[in-house]
């Protein structure tokens, strides 16, 4: 181990800002901003995954809902987008004239069997 290894100040994030929700007891409105460093160019889902990963299963939160996201524009051009267009994608799945949605139905969200059940029967029955 050197300090340059534990010394970790430069990677955290830090919120520089909270204000009460208007009209609502005990709730705020956090501002959090990250170092570009922490994120892998290019990775929309490095990018997603390190800012609301897992942070919306903490037990201690009751209630999370991330806002805005702001990107710089440097890191923006980073993404050079997805190997082929939306058609390809539609002609895959034979899905056209509306939205497509993926997502990923975690057990430790703390469904009942019949209510996990369900949650993934709707995302499956959604396409």
């Amino acid at each position: 181990w050197t300090d340059g290894l534990t010394t970790l100040d430069r990677y955290k994030g830090r919120c520089y800002d909270i204000e009460p929700v208007p009209g609502e007891d005990n709730q705020y409105i956090a501002y959090v901003a990250y170092p570009i460093d922490l994120f892998e160019e290019g990775s929309v889902t490095n990018l997603f995954t390190s800012i609301v990963g897992n942070v919306f299963g903490f037990k201690a939160l009751r209630a999370l809902r991330l806002e805005d996201l702001r990107i710089p524009p440097a890191y923006v051009k980073t993404f050079l987008g997805p190997p082929h267009g939306i058609q390809v994608e539609r002609d895959k799945l034979n899905k056209y004239g509306r939205g497509l949605l993926g997502c990923t139905i975690k057990p430790k969200l703390g469904l009942s069997a019949k209510n996990y059940g369900r949650a993934v029967y709707e995302c499956l029955r959604g396409g």
